[in-house]
């Protein structure tokens, strides 16, 4: 069997939880490779949709941000950013949302705005918010995707950017907000899903060669476990070669 890293790992468990056919609304960084991996696998009609207005986008080679040009020359039609959010985004037509973070707390609320308890005079000033609080809000569910530490898996997130699960089960339903919020937390030590009667996330399955209390180590709060833990598969030779592909496609 090829070795592969941890990274490499997460871009494919990531990628695999897209289906073909679907709408995905992508982010910049881990989202994109793993959004990307996808189409270029078994998901080939997956339909990329980038915040700059670049509908069905088929990037030859990972983006650099959402304003790279291989974006909109690769794209079946570049519209308005007011349209994609007015009128793809927000009545619910998209599908998944594939979202990073800096800070995840136990109800999937992510922060990517500031470290540190002071807004005004943080210990970090983070890039913001961008399109993504729309997302969390609009996209039917939302995948989150991020490195696992105590760092970034935190109690409580020290600015909620964009919306979980707020507190608990119902705190969305009660807010008005459409779209289900995080349904899957994918990480470079396994999966995570929310309990569906707390919407606490909850680890559901461990990357191979990954033990329980190695997750647990990594989380900032008392993680829960599946009682039917499983074992995220292997990363296959086919993925791994379409994902370095597509690397070194980058590089």
């Amino acid at each position: 069997m090829t070795e592969y890293t941890s990274d490499e790992m997460m871009s494919v468990a990531a990628a695999r939880a897209l289906g073909d056919g679907m709408s995905c609304f992508v982010g910049i960084g881990l989202p994109s490779t793993a959004a990307n991996l996808a189409r270029r696998g078994h998901a080939p009609n997956l339909t990329l949709i980038y915040e700059s207005g670049c509908l069905g986008a088929k990037p030859a080679r990972l983006p650099l941000s959402i304003g790279d040009g291989e974006l909109a020359d690769t794209a079946d039609a570049v519209v308005s950013v007011p349209e994609v959010f007015n009128y793809w985004l927000q009545p619910g037509r998209i599908d998944v949302g594939f979202l990073g973070a800096a800070q995840l707390d136990k109800f999937g609320n992510i922060n990517t705005t500031v470290i540190g308890p002071d807004y005004a005079s943080p210990k970090v000033r983070l890039p913001g918010a961008g399109g993504a609080p729309e997302i969390a809000a609009s996209c039917r569910e939302v995948f989150v995707v991020l490195r696992q530490s105590t760092r970034t898996f935190v109690e409580k997130v020290d600015f909620v950017t964009s919306f979980g699960h707020g507190t608990g089960k119902g705190d969305r339903e009660r807010l008005g907000l459409p779209g289900a919020g995080p349904t899957l937390v994918v990480t470079d030590l396994g999966l995570m899903r929310p309990d569906p009667e707390t919407a606490e996330l909850t680890l559901t399955e461990v990357h191979p060669g990954v033990d329980v209390d190695q997750v647990v180590e990594a989380t900032g709060w008392k993680l829960k476990v599946a009682g039917d833990l499983g074992t995220t598969p292997a990363p296959t030779e086919a993925e791994l070669r379409i994902l370095r592909d597509l690397k070194r496609a980058s590089a």
